[in-house]
């Protein structure tokens, strides 16, 4: 490849990594709007928050499918194209990508850990309610006996 081709190349890779960059950036606050939402418990914010999620990464990976042989392309020449001048820039959407991603899964650990933490409170609530249960029917026992007794006593009477 020569030098015009391998520009035209690294141009359409800077395109797409813009391209990614703003879906990260919206990747990341839908991802933030899920930490959120699993902080206050709100589930079902948290599930519509996901659809969103789901509909932005379904576009993160075609576009990225698309930038494959693009970096193909740019990968078996790689000597070349790092003497371009548009190489640094690139160089340096592919570094605020890559931070974009490791923020996002910070987030998204968060979120996980919320979620953790929920269904530890859920179970510890179940085992409550279950020994509150538990202790009520026994009390209900105590304070309004069974009549079998009395019928008992009816008949002979």
């Amino acid at each position: 490849m020569n030098d015009h081709d391998l520009a035209d190349c690294l141009e359409q890779y800077r395109a797409g990594l813009e391209a990614e960059l703003a879906l990260l950036g919206q990747l990341e606050a839908v991802a933030a709007r899920q930490r959120d939402e699993t902080e206050r418990r709100n589930f079902e914010q948290f599930g519509i928050a996901g659809e969103d999620r789901d509909r932005l990464t379904r576009a993160l990976v075609s576009l990225e499918q698309n930038l494959q042989p693009v970096r193909a392309r740019l990968h078996t020449a790689r000597d070349q194209v790092a003497r371009l001048s548009g190489y640094a820039p690139v160089t340096d959407l592919r570094h605020r990508a890559a931070a974009l991603v490791a923020r996002i899964l910070a987030s998204d650990e968060q979120s996980m850990q919320s979620l953790a933490d929920a269904e530890l409170a859920r179970r510890a609530a179940v085992a409550s309610l279950e020994q509150g249960e538990t202790t009520l029917a026994a009390y209900r026992r105590v304070l309004a006996p069974s009549t079998g007794h009395a019928s008992l006593v009816d008949r002979r009477g």
